[in-house]
């Protein structure tokens, strides 16, 4: 099914959209460069986004089958600790991947960044996200995840579960157990919890890292959320 912003704006994948002269991808890698991430790596099967890695100065390796399937690819060639996000984070800052870094907790395998509701409307009222609903509040995803250790592969493979069922979360709830879809029927699990404890199913500490900036979960799905963007990005030209 073709990209709906890609179509939009003529071009063969979204990475390639322009946001104020510069592809979204140029502006992922310059924060993560801003950031200090030295090494990068973009999954794509796109002659075009293949060239524009190599301009940027990143290596270019295949995209599987979904996001989860090429995370998992990339990882067995790459390894860890590994940074994982999206071409459409166009909005992305040095300093949310600075802080979400800084925010994990040591022991963590794998770590999470969302955004709590609240946060995301103070920082773009009127913005109409997905939502899971927890105990601990509404989440919204930042596309910021980090593999921090070799046992981490474990995690990716319930990240296939959990893109499955990623708008349903009594079905995720459920494949934890009776006991954790009770608590989440009678509106006492949270999310912290959840993650905690599909982390220790396979093995590993996976935890959730609440992001200090809601915009961390805008990302460029639909062509509203490109027009958000590109508006976002020249309020940010202008206030430098």
């Amino acid at each position: 099914m073709p990209d709906p912003v890609a179509g939009a704006e003529g071009v063969s994948h979204k990475a390639l959209v322009e946001i104020d002269g510069r592809p979204m991808l140029a502006h992922v890698v310059s924060a993560l460069r801003d950031a200090g991430i030295a090494r990068l790596a973009v999954a794509t099967n796109d002659a075009q986004v293949i060239a524009l890695a190599s301009e940027l100065g990143c290596e270019a390796v295949p995209a599987a089958a979904g996001p989860s399937a090429s995370v998992e690819a990339g990882f067995a060639q790459l390894g860890a600790p590994m940074l994982v996000t999206t071409s459409d984070h166009a909005l992305l800052r040095a300093e949310w991947v600075s802080d979400f870094l800084a925010d994990t907790p040591g022991n963590a395998d794998v770590a999470i960044l969302l955004a709590r509701r609240e946060a995301i409307e103070r920082a773009m009222p009127g913005s109409k996200r997905t939502y899971l609903r927890f105990a601990d509040g509404w989440w919204s995803g930042c596309n910021l995840f980090l593999l921090a250790r070799d046992n981490a592969n474990a995690a990716i493979r319930t990240w296939k579960m959990v893109e499955a069922d990623r708008k349903r979360p009594w079905r995720i709830a459920a494949k934890l157990g009776i006991g954790m879809l009770v608590n989440y029927a009678l509106g006492r699990l949270t999310l912290a919890a959840a993650i905690a404890r599909m982390g220790r199913r396979v093995g590993i500490e996976a935890r959730l890292v609440a992001a200090r900036d809601g915009l961390a979960a805008v990302d460029v799905d639909k062509p509203a959320d490109l027009a958000d963007a590109r508006e976002i990005m020249a309020s940010r030209k202008m206030a430098q």
